[in-house]
C-alpha cells in the first residue's frame, strides 16, 4: 500500500476543496431561473388538470407545490452568505435535501392526479415527469447526491402510480417509465463525471501552473541573487587587481634590466591573465546588455586579415602548425572591431584545438554575400556538442578546468557577436578531421579610403573597442612618445588604487592629485585656480564611497569648475544596467583591471582630442 507524501496529500485536499466549492456555486447558479420556470409549470398543469377532473387533489398537489415554493428563500440564502465558500459541505447538503423535497412533490402528482381512465391526461403526466427530469438534469449533474435526490422519488412515484393503476397500457408505461430511469441514471453518472474530472483537471493544472510561478519567482530570485554576487564579487576582485597591476607596471618600469626584472614580468603576465578573465566575462554582460552597439561600415578585409596573421602567427608557430589566412580585396558590410574580435575568437579557437596541420582562413564572393571561412585540421567536434560549444564555460576536453586552456567563453562571443552584426554562422566538423566555421556578411562596395581596425585602447562605453577579451594585440606605442595631461584629479575611494595610480602617473612625469569624496574634489578644484594651475583631466571612479554616484559627481565637477574638462570614467563595474548607463552617458571609460598602457594611452588621446 502506497500512501502520498505530506505535501501532495494538501494539495490533493486543497484542489478536492476548490472542486466542491466550484460544484456548490454551479448547483446554486440556477436557483431563481429554475424556480420561476418550475412554479409556472406547475401552475400550468395543476389549472389543465383542474379544468379537465374538477378534483379537489389537484387543489391539494397544488398547496403542496406552494409549500415547496416557500422554501425558495433558504435556497437563495446562498447568495447573500458572505462565507459561502467557506461553507461548501453545508450548501451541498443543503441543496441535495432541497432537490430530494422538490422531487418528492413532483412525485406525489402521479398519486394525487392521475385519473384512471383518462389516457392522454395519464400520458401528458409522464411527459411533464419526464421532461422536467430531462432539462432539470444537467442543472445537478455537479454533484450526485443532489443527481439522486432530483431524479429517483419524481421517477419512483411515476412508477410506483403506474403500477398500481395495473392495466395493460399502465404497465407498459412504467416499464417505459423504468427503463428512463436507470438511462437517467447513466447520463446523470456520466455527466457528473466528466464534471468533475474537468473541475479537477483545471483546478490542477492551476495549482500545477501556481508552483510552476512559484518556482520560476524562486529562481528568478536565486538568479537575481546570483547576479548581484558575481556583481559585487567581480567588482570587489577588480579593485585590487587594479591596484596590483598598477604597482606591477611601476615595479616592471624600475627593475627593468635588473636580475629580479624577470619576476616583475612573470608577476605582470600572471595579473594580465587573471584580467584578461575578469574581461572576457565583462565581455559577456556587455553583450548581453546591449551595451555594444554595432557600427556597420563598408570594410576591407584584406587589413583586417593581415592584423590577424600579425595576432597568431606567432602562436601558430610555437604549436608547429601552419597558418595561412589568404587576403582578398573585397569589401563587407560591417562593424570592423567587431568582426575582427568574432574572427580572432574563431583564429585562436582553432590553433587552440589543432594539434598537427595547420588553419586557413579565407574569403570569397558567393551571389552578392561574402563568406569568411576559418578551416582547421584539428580534433573537430561531434554532432552531439555542436550546440553545447557556443554554452558559455563548456569545453569539450577540459573536465578539470585547466585555466592555460581559458574559460570556454569564446565560442559564446562568437556566437552573440554574429546574431549581433547579423552575419549567419555555420559550423560543419567530422572528429578526428576538422572543422569548418563559415561566417555570411553582406557585400559592400569599394570605398576610396580604408576602414582601419582600431589599436584596441578602450574610447566610449558603447563602441566595439570596449570588448577587448585578452586577444593578442598590435605593439603598443611606447609610453616614453605619449603626450601626458598633467595635473590631473583622481577621484577614487580605494586608498590602495589612489596610490597605485600615483606612482604609476609620478614615474611618466605626472602630478597626480588623489581625493576621495566630491567635497574634497571640490576643494582641490578651488585651490588649483587660487594656484592658477587649473587641471588638465579628471579621473573618476564609478562607485564611489557610501553608494555616491562617480559619474554624476564628474559631471557636477566639471559643470561647476570646468565644463570643457577632459574626463575618463574608470569602474570595475559590470552589472548590465549600470553598463547601459555609462554607455548611455557617452563618456570615455575604461574597466578594471586597466593595463598600464592602455591607461596611459587613453589619458594621451583625452588631451588630444580636447
Amino acid at each position: 500500500m502506497t500512501t502520498k507524501a505530506p505535501a501532495t496529500a494538501v494539495v490533493d485536499a486543497a484542489i478536492a476543496q476548490r472542486v466542491l466549492r466550484e460544484q456548490v456555486a454551479s448547483l446554486f447558479a440556477t436557483v431563481g431561473s429554475a424556480t420561476l420556470a418550475d412554479a409556472l409549470l406547475a401552475w400550468t398543469v395543476g389549472a389543465l388538470f383542474y379544468w379537465q377532473l374538477r378534483d379537489p387533489w389537484v387543489l391539494a398537489w397544488v398547496g403542496l407545490h406552494f409549500l415547496e415554493l416557500l422554501r425558495y428563500p433558504s435556497q437563495a440564502a446562498y447568495h447573500r452568505d458572505p462565507i459561502a465558500a467557506e461553507r461548501s459541505d453545508f450548501w451541498a447538503s443543503r441543496h441535495w435535501k432541497e432537490m430530494l423535497f422538490f422531487s418528492c412533490v413532483w412525485g406525489a402528482l402521479p398519486w394525487m392526479m392521475m385519473p384512471a381512465d383518462n389516457l392522454p391526461l395519464t400520458s401528458m403526466i409522464v411527459l411533464v415527469i419526464v421532461g422536467l427530469c430531462s432539462t432539470g438534469l444537467p442543472a445537478v449533474a455537479a454533484r450526485w447526491p443532489s443527481v439522486l435526490a432530483f431524479v429517483l422519488p419524481m421517477n419512483t412515484g411515476l412508477i410506483s402510480a403506474l403500477l398500481w393503476h395495473g392495466s395493460n397500457t399502465h404497465y407498459v408505461l412504467a416499464f417505459f417509465v423504468a427503463v428512463y430511469l436507470l438511462a437517467t441514471f447513466q447520463i446523470g453518472h456520466a455527466l457528473n463525471k466528466m464534471l468533475t474530472e474537468s473541475l479537477f483537471a483545471r483546478f490542477e493544472k492551476e495549482a500545477l501552473a501556481e508552483q510552476i510561478a512559484e518556482q520560476m519567482a524562486v529562481t528568478q530570485r536565486l538568479s537575481d541573487e546570483k547576479t548581484r554576487f558575481f556583481a559585487s564579487a567581480s567588482h570587489d576582485l577588480r579593485q585590487p587587481l587594479h591596484a596590483i597591476a598598477l604597482f606591477g607596471a611601476v615595479l616592471e618600469r624600475e627593475l627593468e634590466g635588473h636580475s629580479a626584472g624577470a619576476h616583475a614580468n612573470r608577476l605582470m603576465q600572471a595579473v594580465h591573465v587573471m584580467g584578461s578573465s575578469l574581461d572576457t566575462m565583462l565581455d559577456m554582460s556587455r553583450l548581453d546588455a546591449g551595451v555594444v552597439q554595432p557600427e556597420l561600415n563598408a570594410v576591407a578585409l584584406k587589413p583586417m586579415l593581415q592584423a590577424l596573421n600579425q595576432m597568431f602567427a606567432s602562436r601558430a608557430e610555437e604549436k608547429g602548425l601552419q597558418l595561412r589566412l589568404r587576403t582578398t580585396e573585397l569589401w563587407v558590410l560591417t562593424d570592423p572591431q567587431l568582426l575582427q574580435r568574432l574572427l580572432a575568437n574563431l583564429v585562436e579557437n582553432a590553433i587552440k584545438y589543432t594539434d598537427q596541420g595547420g588553419v586557413l582562413v579565407l574569403a570569397r564572393a558567393k551571389r552578392g554575400k561574402v563568406c569568411i571561412e576559418v578551416i582547421d585540421t584539428g580534433r573537430g567536434i561531434a554532432a552531439e556538442n555542436r550546440e553545447k560549444i557556443f554554452e558559455a564555460f563548456y569545453q569539450i576536453d577540459n573536465p578539470g578546468r585547466d585555466r592555460n586552456q581559458g574559460l570556454g567563453m569564446g565560442l559564446s562571443i562568437v556566437r552573440r557577436l554574429s546574431h549581433l552584426l547579423d552575419h549567419p554562422l555555420q559550423l560543419t566538423s567530422r572528429p578526428d578531421v576538422g572543422t569548418r566555421f563559415r561566417l555570411t556578411l553582406p557585400l559592400a562596395q569599394p570605398q576610396t579610403s580604408v576602414t582601419g581596425v582600431n589599436d584596441g585602447a578602450s574610447a566610449s562605453p558603447g563602441s566595439a573597442s570596449t570588448l577587448s577579451g585578452g586577444q593578442p594585440r598590435a605593439p603598443a606605442q611606447p609610453s616614453s612618445a605619449l603626450v601626458l595631461p598633467s595635473p590631473i584629479l583622481l577621484l577614487d575611494d580605494e586608498a590602495d588604487i589612489g596610490d597605485a595610480m600615483a606612482a604609476l602617473l609620478t614615474s611618466h612625469g605626472v602630478q597626480l592629485t588623489v581625493v576621495t569624496h566630491e567635497a574634497a574634489a571640490q576643494q582641490a578644484f578651488t585651490q588649483a585656480a587660487l594656484d592658477a594651475r587649473p587641471y588638465a583631466a579628471l579621473i573618476c571612479d564609478y562607485r564611489l564611497a557610501e553608494g555616491a554616484d562617480g559619474l554624476e559627481a564628474a559631471h557636477r565637477l566639471r559643470a561647476q569648475f570646468n565644463p570643457e574638462l577632459p574626463f575618463l570614467l574608470v569602474t570595475g563595474e559590470t552589472s548590465p544596467q549600470r553598463l547601459q548607463r555609462v554607455r548611455d552617458s557617452g563618456v570615455p571609460v575604461l574597466f578594471k583591471p586597466v593595463a598600464a598602457q592602455a591607461l596611459l594611452q587613453t589619458l594621451a588621446k583625452l588631451i588630444t582630442k580636447a
